[in-house]
């Protein structure tokens, strides 16, 4: 019978989002494919080193060892590489025991297809184009930023896993915040106030955290933890239509900051999160500094690419 993956919660992650290989891409771009692969066959024994995306996703293959869920989590390594190049890749997770097994090669072709045929669940990329072509696809995507990495914990001692999202276009729907675009701010808060009880709809992201919501459920008597966080330039009055939201969908995000216009830098860091999403860059370039940080695209023709 084949391998059904219909009830995990599947991650797709990229090789230089998982792996640091901006050397080696800078070889790509500069000299080519062939130099690009004759170099990584050539250093295939070498480990790589932990890359953006490491952080989430060996704390999230920790909860595979939980009984209960069943092999909950299934991670699958994506590459616009040729299998020529794979082998330093699997190297390197075995070097470090995380439960991977599972790739996709397509020497140079287009990844997104195949995140939709698998169904995956969230895909954590470092190339913008193909987070565009997944978020286009409706699979929830990030770029993560990859060129300034600060030393995350990636530690076996791992026992909570923290997660922080923003609100608009991420977990919901970007309706507002095309208000805000167009309109201004005053518009956006008077939105927000006749439409506090109006729950919003799912941004790209809601699908994710109803996921994480449900697994925070089935260990909670266990040593592994799932710790959220809303991290909003929403303030009061606008907070209102967010709890609404939340509570239509029966989830509980654990804790929320509703900032205002405060940077979300240092707030990130104090909660310590394995990783950020945001659709805005100014948020994601500044909190990459301190934690892990995926800027997630909108959908093609929204009015939000527009200047």
């Amino acid at each position: 019978m084949p391998y059904d993956i219909s009830e995990k919660l599947k991650i797709a992650v990229t090789t230089r989002a998982i792996f640091k290989l901006e050397q080696e891409n800078e070889i790509f771009e500069k000299k080519g494919r062939a130099e690009y692969e004759k170099y990584q066959i050539e250093h295939e024994d070498d480990i790589l080193i932990p890359g953006a995306a490491y952080s989430l996703v060996s704390a999230l293959l920790k909860l595979n060892s939980i009984d209960k869920l069943n092999h909950k989590i299934e991670v699958i390594i994506m590459s616009r590489n040729s299998v020529n190049t794979s082998l330093r890749v699997f190297n390197s997770i075995k070097n470090y025991n995380l439960d991977i097994s599972r790739g996709i090669f397509t020497g140079g072709g287009d990844l997104a297809p195949y995140l939709e045929a698998l169904k995956i669940d969230l895909f954590l990329t470092a190339n913008p184009y193909d987070a565009q072509a997944a978020i286009n696809r409706k699979v929830p995507a990030a770029t993560l930023l990859t060129n300034n990495i600060p030393d995350y914990n990636i530690g076996d001692s791992v026992r909570e896993i923290r997660i922080a999202f923003d609100g608009d276009a991420v977990l919901f729907s970007e309706e507002s915040e095309a208000i805000y675009k167009q309109k201004g701010l005053e518009a956006f808060a008077a939105n927000e106030e006749l439409n506090a009880k109006n729950p919003m709809n799912e941004g790209p992201f809601a699908k994710f955290l109803k996921t994480i919501a449900e697994i925070q459920k089935n260990i909670q008597d266990t040593d592994l933890n799932i710790r959220t966080a809303l991290v909003t330039a929403r303030n009061a009055p606008s907070h209102e239509r967010v709890v609404r939201t939340l509570r239509a969908w029966d989830v509980c995000i654990d804790e929320a900051f509703f900032l205002g216009g405060i940077s979300k830098t240092e707030v990130l860091k104090a909660f310590g999160a394995h990783i950020f999403f945001d659709d805005q860059m100014t948020y994601t370039e500044a909190a990459s500094s301190v934690i892990p940080s995926g800027t997630v695209p909108y959908q093609a023709g929204s009015t939000l690419n527009e200047e």
